[in-house]
């Protein structure tokens, strides 16, 4: 497996949200969102999420959180001129870049404000929504669920790709207690950390038809690129300003790793699940 390049690690707090509208937070999102998307594993999960989700000329096929654009351009490719690929996006700055990309492209792909709480759809009116990695920033992630369900046609298909941060593992290891109040920091960051296990559950609570074939695929850094990815050092930050962790544990464990990550010797890995529900005909 290729080490990927990608960033794995929770996002800083004042991006990705409605507010975040400064050029500066949108160029800083979009490295964000371009770096990911050239994560082999987020290249093969959304594939065979794809293949599974089968969208054909004709239909209409939703992006819920669709970023840059790239999936959703994917999309408009293969529903055709006779379809529809809107990418349903709430920050402005990420549309307005992905309709620039569009153009660019000439992709027919278009571009709506909205958020997974509240679709702007009718009831019945979708064939294939996609929703990657945007469950594990909501609070309330199984009303989302339900808004899936609620648009989806008779024969719809959605599929949901997530991270479960509980999956996470790393080396060194470091002091047992300390890497535990570390994990605990991290998780502490991230509303749904454990999103990726409940994805089945969710969409079979919502009334839908679950495949039973679930995609999965790690990221994985290794060496120097667990310390670039940035994450290690918030997440031992965050122990810190909690009470979980002292200074000099937190600088102690900082130090180990990047010791290992100089020799080459450090690694990373979290999982991310990929699942497909159905609306009955």
């Amino acid at each position: 497996m290729s080490t990927d390049r990608g960033v794995p690690g929770p996002v800083p707090e004042h991006l990705f949200t409605t507010e975040a509208t400064s050029p500066e937070q949108v160029q800083a999102m979009l490295a964000i969102l371009d770096l990911q998307e050239s994560s082999p594993a987020v290249q093969r999960l959304r594939d065979w999420t794809l293949d599974v989700l089968a969208p054909g000329p004709g239909d209409v096929a939703v992006d819920v959180g669709s970023g840059s654009g790239t999936e959703t351009r994917r999309l408009a490719a293969l529903v055709g001129d006779r379809g529809q690929a809107v990418g349903v996006e709430p920050n402005p700055g990420l549309r307005a870049e992905a309709e620039r990309r569009c153009r660019e492209e000439l992709s027919v792909a278009r571009f709506v404000a909205g958020e997974a709480l509240s679709l702007p759809f009718e009831d019945g009116t979708v064939d294939v929504l996609r929703c990657e990695r945007v469950l594990q920033h909501l609070a309330d992630p199984e009303r989302a669920v339900a808004e899936f369900a609620r648009v989806l046609a008779p024969g719809g298909r959605v599929g949901v790709i997530d991270s479960d941060w509980g999956t996470a593992i790393q080396r060194p290891e470091g002091d047992p207690e300390t890497m535990a109040a570390y994990r605990r920091a991290g998780l502490s960051r991230i509303r749904n950390p454990h999103s990726g296990r409940n994805l089945s559950s969710q969409l079979r609570h919502a009334g839908l038809m679950v495949d039973a074939d679930v995609g999965s695929a790690a990221i994985v850094l290794q060496g120097d690129a667990v310390l670039r990815a940035g994450f290690i050092t918030e997440n031992a930050r965050a122990a810190v300003d909690q009470g979980l962790l002292s200074a000099g544990q937190a600088d102690d464990l900082l130090a180990s790793i990047r010791t290992a990550a100089e020799a080459g010797e450090a690694f990373f890995a979290v999982t991310m699940f990929a699942v497909v529900g159905r609306r009955l005909q």
